[in-house]
């Protein structure tokens, strides 16, 4: 497909619905996970941390995942050019929706609004009890960790606390989950930016958006699993690109 087909199909989509993976906020410092310098790629085990079977069983792996956490880059990282630029799609009443599999908060630093950005793997700057459901800020419970708690136990009943997050084995909150498949099927355009598109069910809202004959445009690094299915992919740096795109549909490309 030509970048004049592209260039046409942009300006006509009323409503464009985004997926971000962890290729978006790599220019802001924050390493992907499966990338040739991903977090996986670099130290396999660290996958244990986001495995929640060994995350209750092992306190090692906890405490491991509390210094990861408390070290973590997104506390320092700022948002980078393409955050900004959905931003932008936003304001101008083109974003249908913006979901990320990101835990990193980095979207709405930059200025998406919270009802427009759906968050199907969580958020880390929350920390949940797993024993009574207990929401604190992240940051109250690093400070215990800073202060020599290796493995801080929820406040209320004593239980395991993690991040707000989704990890392997947990199923995605349902919620959240029908938000973004009705996202992926109401809009005139899905884009898929930086994500790896190998973690389900967050991949398959690809699937959900061209069987309702949406069209799909996939933006990322290294080949996925539904580039075949794609109307357009691109190998190119998301913090170029996606602005680029992004003043393609708004009409202000210069």
């Amino acid at each position: 497909m030509s970048a004049t087909t592209l260039a046409r199909w942009l300006p006509e989509a009323g409503q464009i619905t985004v997926l971000t993976g962890a290729g978006i906020s790599t220019d802001s410092g924050i390493p992907d996970f499966r990338g040739p310098q991903g977090v996986w790629t670099k130290d396999p085990a660290a996958a244990a941390m986001s495995t929640i079977g060994s995350y209750l069983a092992d306190p090692e792996v906890r405490r491991r995942a509390w210094r990861s956490r408390r070290d973590h880059p997104a506390w320092d990282a700022e948002p980078n050019a393409a955050h900004a630029a959905l931003v932008d799609l936003e304001r101008a009443g083109r974003l249908r929706a913006l979901i990320t599999q990101n835990i990193d908060g980095l979207h709405q630093r930059a200025g998406s609004s919270p009802e427009t950005v759906i968050e199907i793997h969580g958020t880390m700057r929350e920390a949940e009890c797993l024993a009574c459901g207990l929401r604190t800020p992240m940051p109250e419970v690093l400070a215990r960790v800073e202060a020599g708690e290796e493995d801080p136990p929820c406040p209320e009943c004593g239980g395991i606390q993690k991040s707000a997050t989704i990890s392997f084995g947990q199923a995605l909150k349902e919620d959240v989950l029908e938000a973004a498949v009705v996202a992926a099927r109401s809009c005139d355009l899905f884009v898929a930016v930086g994500t790896s598109l190998t973690v389900q069910p967050a991949a398959g809202l690809c699937l959900e958006a061209v069987e309702t004959g949406v069209r799909l445009v996939i933006l990322n690094a290294e080949p996925t699993p539904y580039d075949g299915l794609a109307d357009a992919v691109l190998r190119k740096p998301i913090g170029e690109t996606l602005p680029r795109l992004v003043e393609l549909a708004l009409g202000t490309s210069r």
